[in-house]
């Protein structure tokens, strides 16, 4: 199939997407659900999300010399070099469990090792300093610094765990000479590339910031209140640059390779943005699991209690900040603390959309340790909580 057309079946999708009238369906069921969370998704999460990561992954592969990647991130790495800054990368990108895939996916295949590569992929959407604050104010301190520690926690000792049980594979993969390169010649300064990925970075992180709790007069609001006008100078200084630093044949390769992470990640995430609405419907309304099914199932500080949480969490596909009001709804109809916190570690970094597309990118076996690790922690980390709360 040529590129083009498969760009305008793409192109077809989203629209159908963006602009299905679920309204005017005569059903309200788990398939209503699946089709507006679908069309939710494309609105919401399309534009300002998934494009602007897509460019990002493709500049990676493209511009950041593979030399580099394996020297900070790679299996030979200094380990507090490379899970240091994967584990607090989320500081800096306000983004979820499907806007981090290209990101990870363009650093992996750039030679970065399976545990920091894991790391940063964990931490992307866990520590956002924005959605934390937002659990502290809204679900009490105590919540708030218990995942800002666990999330922190998490990212290193699952990305460590993940290097050692594949460590064989990982030693094969970067020694069978596919990641083994003399340092590359740059055509450009460091500090131009640097201002570049931090247009495109800050692009992002603006365009998606979230509104900030009610009453708040700080500067969260106030850069808030400034988001579109950041993005617009954000953006218009990346295309000065592009005019001006690029050329033609970089631009296309720089496309190229976006493209190649749009037609990698897009379908499977819709896909499992349609399955998880199937199953799970949207905030506030019901799929083919009833909601108080589930809030039944997580009172208390039960073991089970706690798992439950950590695997709806892990499966249910929450957007950036949205998993704090769900919380609070979940807590104010008899949720228990530990439970809670369960949720919030395994709930925003991974989502059954993210799971696919993770499959895609390290393989069935590695993505079923990730995902098991991800929930297995959560849920001692929630009884844990859940004692020392109580």
């Amino acid at each position: 199939m040529r590129e083009s057309r498969k760009f305008l079946l793409m192109a077809a999708a989203f629209l159908a997407c963006f602009y299905f009238p679920v309204e005017l369906l005569p059903f309200r069921n788990p398939v209503f659900e699946s089709l507006a969370l679908v069309r939710w998704y494309a609105r919401e999460h399309v534009f300002f999300c998934l494009i602007p990561a897509f460019f990002i992954a493709g500049a990676i592969a493209v511009f950041v010399s593979k030399s580099s990647v394996i020297k900070y991130f790679g299996a030979e790495a200094k380990k507090i070099m490379a899970y240091g800054v994967a584990s607090v990368s989320g500081t800096i990108l306000a983004v979820c469990s499907c806007t981090v895939l290209p990101l990870f996916s363009g650093i992996y295949h750039k030679g970065a090792g399976l545990g920091p590569a894991i790391a940063f992929l964990y931490s992307g959407p866990a520590i956002n300093v924005l959605a934390i604050i937002m659990t502290a104010r809204i679900l009490g301190w105590q919540l708030g610094a218990a995942r800002a520690i666990g999330a922190i926690v998490f990212s290193v000792v699952i990305g460590l765990l993940m290097h050692l049980i594949f460590i064989k594979e990982e030693h094969s993969r970067q020694v069978d000479g596919k990641f083994q390169f003399a340092e590359e010649k740059q055509t450009r300064p460091l500090w131009k590339n640097g201002m570049y990925f931090f247009s495109m970075v800050a692009v992002l992180v603006f365009a998606n910031l979230g509104q900030p709790p009610e009453g708040n007069t700080g500067l969260w609001a106030i850069i808030f209140n400034s988001k579109w006008v950041l993005t617009f100078v954000f953006l218009s200084f990346l295309g000065f640059m592009l005019f001006r630093w690029f050329n033609k044949a970089e631009l296309k390769k720089w496309t190229a390779s976006s493209w190649g992470f749009a037609k990698q990640i897009m379908p499977l995430l819709l896909a499992g943005v349609l399955l998880a609405g199937f199953l799970l419907g949207r905030p506030g309304h019901e799929g083919l699991i009833p909601p108080i099914f589930i809030e039944r199932l997580v009172g208390g500080n039960s073991l089970f209690a706690n798992f439950f949480a950590s695997i709806v969490g892990a499966f249910m596909y929450f957007a950036t900040l949205t998993e704090v009001p769900i919380l609070q709804g979940l807590i104010g109809s008899g949720m228990g603390k530990g439970p809670a916190l369960a949720l919030l570690l395994a709930g925003p970094a991974l989502s059954l959309p993210s799971m696919l597309v993770i499959r895609g990118v390290i393989g069935t076996k590695k993505t079923v340790v990730y995902v098991s690790l991800v929930v297995v922690m959560a849920t001692l980390s929630g009884i844990i909580f859940g004692m020392i709360a109580t």
